[in-house]
């Protein structure tokens, strides 16, 4: 398996391409975008700078990751080749249950397709195909090119057999495979969505402000980031999406989205995607000053 498809380039998708492409693997990183996909190879190619620049990897090696990728507009022409396809679109159940129903078509009956999805059913997705044994998850952390660990989560039906060869492909990127089961936000976002909504209600209810909140968490809990700050950084809507699969799926009051969080998603307040969340990324894309509303 040497051909890897990635579908979507943007944060998720460009850093599944980079870690691949890195590591040998022959990467087609698709988007219907021609221009998505001009900014993912630009942050591709900025990351990899900043690796020659600490001295990780040399110039040489630079260029050969970017060799490793191709990009393409067309998704049937993307996966001609590719032995596993991993799908990191944005996190919307509709946009992703199409794309696995176009996959299905346009790949070999042995590709096995993988979603990125943080919270998003793998059995709801792999029973639109024809091959749900084929499907799984494949959960990665931003940035991938960094953080160590992959989710791999079992659907229903995904057979012993993917789940090892995903699982070996995953220790081959130098990462830490854990196997889950599919339940609504796996394990890490089940853990920690709450947590970063008792963070947000703990703002709304007006006991501490941001600093405070974020600050308490990183020096009494030993966090390296704050709640309010992560959740800027993931993105609020990404956040409010997912507690809202939670909610949907457990139906279970605690994991109702915060007032507030619903409120600045509707007011386009994203965190740092947006230059504006619970800190001011206007002039600095580090959390270093509170959003003129919490100050």
């Amino acid at each position: 398996m040497k051909n890897i498809a990635v579908i979507g380039a943007g944060t998720m998708g460009n850093g599944i391409a980079h870690t691949f492409a890195q590591s040998g693997y022959k990467v087609q990183l698709i988007d219907i975008s021609q221009a998505s996909l001009d900014r993912g190879m630009a942050t591709i190619t900025k990351n990899l700078d900043r690796q020659v620049a600490k001295e990780r990897i040399t110039e040489d090696q630079k260029q050969e990751t970017l060799a490793n990728i191709t990009t393409f507009t067309d998704l049937s022409e993307g996966v001609e080749y590719a032995g596993l396809v991993v799908e990191a679109a944005t996190e919307n159940v509709d946009l992703k249950l199409k794309i696995f129903r176009d996959l299905d078509e346009a790949t070999g009956d042995d590709t096995i397709l993988a979603t990125n999805t943080s919270s998003i059913s793998i059995t709801q997705i792999a029973a639109v195909t024809n091959r749900p044994e084929l499907v799984i998850g494949m959960h990665f952390m931003n940035p991938v090119p960094i953080m160590k660990l992959v989710e791999i989560i079992r659907g229903y039906t995904t057979s012993d057999a993917v789940t090892e060869t995903i699982m070996e492909l995953s220790k081959s990127l130098g990462k830490v495979p854990v196997e889950v089961n599919d339940y609504p936000g796996f394990v890490a976002n089940r853990i920690l969505m709450p947590m970063i909504n008792e963070a947000i209600e703990t703002l709304y209810n007006g006991v501490a402000g941001v600093y405070e909140i974020d600050t308490v968490m990183k020096l009494g809990m030993a966090h390296p980031m704050g709640p309010l700050q992560l959740a800027d950084f993931i993105g609020l809507d990404v956040c409010l999406s997912i507690l809202e699969v939670m909610h949907d799926g457990f139906k279970n009051p605690k994991y109702a989205p915060c007032p507030l969080l619903v409120n600045m998603v509707r007011a386009g307040k994203l965190g740092v995607k947006s230059g504006e969340g619970f800190y001011d990324y206007s002039e600095s894309r580090k959390a270093e000053n509170v959003a003129k509303m919490f100050a």
